[in-house]
């Protein structure tokens, strides 16, 4: 078991630091403070962290750490920290290490028994959900899905029957194709695209999954949340017809529904599927 304290130890910090996501006014003081006092400041993007760091006037060395070259420049930080100085890392915007480079950098600076100090701040999943009018807990953050679409299917398989309130985000060239695989796995469940938060163009777009195709065309950084899965009560007295019905009215497909159905009665699907095949015939 290991056990620090941060601001009672006299070890060097790595500080990781919440930055704005469009609103420079959502920088908070202490985060100015320490941006100001760390000794060496590491970015995804310098570029980026130079113009928020011109705006508030702050002069400070900037070493690049983004997804390409995170593992080289490990040992970099390690040695700053070993040589007394204290240090920050910051993404282009927002949380550090939430869906940005920095985890393998915090475990290593952890396991080597220095100070990681997380600077509370902006971020745009937490306004998302909270803008989102849709249960806000449970929660479960999940990121980015593959850009692959097989891959992204088998994702949002895995995700089918989770009930809490699910949050993505999502690049603009692909929430069509995002949303129409959602409603092919989830069904027709409540979803918003919260778009732009804190800039001045900022927009809750919420509807259901089956309205993909209205989505008008996008610009700037997407949440998407979407509904949890909700337990919808056994029909025991319905015949297996009925039960799919049932479930496809509440907007399953077929075979989920049939899926489904089998989970609660403990039939084999293909049995499921062959009544519920020659009962529609014998309707017919």
């Amino acid at each position: 078991m290991l056990r620090n304290l941060n601001y009672q130890s006299n070890k060097s910090t790595l500080y990781l630091i919440a930055t704005p996501i469009g609103n420079l006014e959502d920088i908070t003081f202490r985060a100015l403070n320490i941006l100001k006092e760390v000794d060496k400041l590491y970015a995804e993007d310098t570029r980026v962290t130079q113009k928020l760091l011109a705006h508030f006037d702050i002069r400070k060395p900037l070493i690049s750490f983004h997804e390409h070259n995170s593992n080289m420049k490990i040992n970099d930080v390690l040695n700053d920290l070993e040589n007394g100085l204290n240090v920050g890392l910051v993404s282009d915007a927002g949380m550090p290490l939430v869906s940005d480079p920095g985890y393998d950098l915090v475990k290593v600076v952890i396991e080597n028994k220095f100070n990681v100090v997380s600077l509370p701040g902006a971020n745009a999943l937490l306004p998302a959900l909270t803008m989102s009018g849709i249960k806000t807990h449970p929660f479960l953050f999940y990121g980015f899905l593959d850009a692959k679409n097989k891959k992204r299917l088998e994702q949002l398989e895995e995700l089918e029957y989770q009930s809490a309130t699910l949050i993505f985000y999502e690049a603009i060239h692909r929430i069509k194709d995002t949303l129409k695989d959602m409603y092919e796995v989830f069904g027709d469940r409540d979803f918003v695209i919260a778009r732009e938060i804190t800039k001045a163009y900022e927009e809750i777009i919420k509807g259901k999954l089956s309205e993909y195709s209205n989505i008008p065309e996008l610009k700037g950084e997407l949440v998407v949340v979407i509904e949890g899965y909700k337990q919808i009560e056994e029909k025991s007295n319905l015949s297996i017809t009925q039960q799919v019905d049932f479930f496809l009215e509440s907007g399953m497909k077929k075979t989920e529904a049939m899926k489904k159905v089998s989970s609660l009665t403990g039939i084999p699907k293909n049995q499921i599927y062959q009544e519920y095949l020659k009962e529609k015939i014998d309707k017919e």
